[in-house]
């Protein structure tokens, strides 16, 4: 990781009052990023010190020991943190992840006591672009960040998908009228017949707010019908008081965490969510007038998230 240009004096005060992740055993050569940055790992890597409080992404590829240029998809977590806080992970070498599971608080308090002389195996974080990503996160509150994210914590590039029937053996397969796999397939549809239905395993999906499917209310007239469909403001009204009552705002953590999802994430699935909802939002006319606040926050972010995406 490379070395910042800071005052002694603040650098010394950062260390103490900032935050430390530690993410111990982490292969060398991994690419490990947070928030705006990545790196690739060195020999002495074992964390990233004087973390400002708040919202961060951690990232990070695995690499293929016996060929380096062989890298993982990207999987990543968000996490809150705050100051002084000091969180000690592990990389698991089995799954090839980073363990979630805080060390005990034996170990943890261990290795506060040691802070010091584990300064030369922590990077600083890198301030430089801690403006480009507040620009980019300032929406995603704990209670956002924990509504979204997926029951397991893993915010990953793929999905990990299971077939929604196992057919394992021949007879299934039989009993189904499906025909073997070893038999050739007589054209392009057979084949794609032939493929098992997936749908992604079970607490790994990113927890996004499903889009109102009926955009006028229960018994509307076909004038209304027509309104409706036109100016979709019911059905952005419904989906605020749905799933954000007490603050409305949180939509726009929402519209932010997915962004964040896709543009460092690698998650195309967050992609079309962030389309989704913003279209709901741009064809929303008459909640311009009653949301004034959301929407004046909404051309702010969309300022910032569009100049980052080039």
């Amino acid at each position: 990781m490379t070395t910042v240009d800071m005052d002694p004096e603040l650098a010394k005060r950062l260390f103490f009052e900032g935050a430390t992740i530690m993410i111990l055993n982490m292969p060398e050569g991994t690419e490990f990023g947070m928030d705006y940055n990545s790196w690739q790992v060195g020999p002495l890597f074992q964390g990233v010190k004087m973390i400002p409080p708040g919202i961060h992404f951690i990232y990070y590829s695995s690499v293929c020991q016996r060929n380096a240029d062989y890298t993982g998809p990207r999987t990543g977590f968000f996490l809150n943190v705050k100051q002084r806080d000091l969180l000690v992970l592990r990389w698991n070498p089995e799954k090839e992840e980073v363990d979630l599971t805080p060390a005990p608080k034996e170990e943890t308090e261990r290795m506060r006591a040691n802070l010091q002389d584990l300064d030369k195996f922590l990077g600083p974080y890198p301030y430089g672009s801690l403006k480009k990503w507040i620009s980019l996160t300032n929406m995603i509150t704990e209670t956002v960040m924990m509504k979204l994210q997926p029951e397991n914590r893993y915010i990953c590039a793929f999905a990990e998908v299971l077939p929604v029937e196992a057919l394992k053996h021949t007879k299934d397969r039989e009993e189904q009228n499906l025909p073997r796999y070893d038999t050739e397939c007589k054209s392009y549809q057979e084949g794609l017949a032939r493929l098992p239905v997936m749908k992604q395993k079970a607490g790994t999906e990113i927890r996004f707010t499903e889009i109102p499917k009926k955009m006028y209310p229960e018994g509307a007239t076909p004038a209304e019908v027509t309104r409706h469909s036109m100016d979709l403001s019911y059905a952005l009204v419904t989906l605020i008081n749905t799933h954000y009552t007490s603050q409305p705002q949180g939509i726009l953590g929402e519209l932010q965490f997915a962004f964040v999802c896709f543009l460092i994430g690698n998650v195309y699935e967050a992609f079309e969510h962030w389309k989704q909802l913003l279209s709901l939002m741009c064809r929303s006319e008459d909640a311009v007038k009653t949301h004034e606040e959301l929407y004046n926050s909404l051309i702010s972010i969309l300022y910032h998230q569009i100049g980052r995406a080039h």
